[in-house]
């Protein structure tokens, strides 16, 4: 496999498939942070939404437990 270096870019050709291809690490690094930083927000987001829903219910449960102890239910 030869590759030839493309002038003003980090890429390079490889000879023999012709196919192009990026040697910039630090962009790589860069966006694969960048994507673990994102899911790992996703994530917090859907425990925060499943939180707030387990409070609404608990607070649904608590309204009838009241209602029921003071008879009007």
């Amino acid at each position: 496999m030869s590759l030839i270096p493309i002038p003003g870019t980090t890429m390079v050709r490889d000879t023999n498939s012709m196919a192009l291809i990026n040697r910039d690490i630090n962009g790589l690094q860069e966006y694969q942070n960048k994507r673990n930083f994102l899911a790992s927000q996703r994530q917090e987001i859907n425990r925060m939404k499943t939180d707030i829903a387990d409070v609404k219910n608990d607070i649904k449960e608590i309204k009838l437990l009241m209602l029921q102890l003071i008879g009007k239910n």
